[in-house]
């Protein structure tokens, strides 16, 4: 049974979905970790994944998934491991499959929307703005804690690092 606030937040979802294909839950950042942003709605409506973005500055990660949803919307998919030139100008981003153990901690809201676990998500990741990205042993100390990489082993798994992918 669904709590009043529960209900009221479904139907503000429902309708966010209607009207303009998703929207976007921000979490702030606290003493377990970095803020979020993710999607809700954009399964439903069009039928492309959710997205999950870690630790941009405020509102660069609602500009990211509103970016993402409007092109997934008039139909382009997103590859795992391919870089992705031109969402930020001269930083590049990559997609990677969100392992379904994140789900609840990442995409909660979602749960009010979906039959459990039953949607696909991508988390975007972006890289810092020389070019490291947080899987690299190269990256700044604590980047990869700060931008989580959301599979079940906490590196890029759709692709090789370096090899395939960056």
């Amino acid at each position: 049974m669904l709590s009043d606030e529960d209900i009221e937040l479904r139907a503000r979802l429902l309708s966010a979905a209607d009207r303009h294909g998703h929207m976007n839950i921000v979490v702030n950042p606290d003493s377990e970790g970095a803020g979020y942003v993710f999607s809700v709605g954009a399964w439903r409506r069009f039928g492309v994944a959710e997205a999950v973005v870690i630790g941009l500055p405020q509102g660069m990660g609602e500009n990211l998934i509103n970016a993402y949803v409007g092109r997934a919307s008039q139909g382009e998919r997103f590859v795992p491991g391919k870089l992705y030139d031109d969402f930020f100008d001269g930083v590049p981003i990559v997609f990677e499959r969100v392992y379904k153990g994140f789900y609840p901690e990442f995409f909660g809201s979602a749960y009010l929307l979906y039959d459990g676990s039953d949607f696909a998500a991508l988390q975007i990741i972006v890289p810092t703005p020389d070019g490291r990205w947080p899987w690299q042993p190269d990256a700044p100390e604590g980047f990869g804690d700060h931008q989580l990489v959301l599979t079940e082993s906490g590196v890029p798994e759709s692709w090789t690092p370096g090899v395939t992918g960056p």
